[in-house]
């Protein structure tokens, strides 16, 4: 299983370049998630309809993961989300999912 968590922007007109070198998989977030010997990727992807919405899956392997690495650099990740924040007008944690890499879909018949 793996852990996903997934985020939603709403970028700032000209701003798309630096929210993506923030942002992206090797972004500063990623760089600081990197952190932990537990991170294992984020990926970036931006709206085929509207260049300004973007979406981040941050890979963990579990939520325990996660949740340790935030608490324990709660004041960096503060401070990041911080300095970032003024390259989006909205920001949205859509949530956070199980990946699991094998799947079995019943099919019905």
């Amino acid at each position: 299983m793996t852990y996903v968590i997934v985020w939603e922007f709403r970028v700032r007109e000209q701003t798309e370049a630096e929210f993506v070198r923030h942002y992206g998989p090797d972004g500063s977030w990623a760089q600081f998630f990197r952190g932990s010997k537990a991170y294992i990727r984020t990926e970036l992807t931006r709206d085929v309809a509207d260049r300004l919405r973007f979406m981040t899956l941050d890979y963990w392997p579990s939520q325990e993961d996660f949740e340790g690495f935030r608490k324990q650099n709660l004041a960096e990740y503060q401070r990041l989300d911080k300095e970032f924040e003024g390259l989006t007008e909205q920001e949205t944690r859509l949530g956070a999912f199980q990946k699991s890499l094998s799947v079995e879909v019943k099919t019905k018949g």
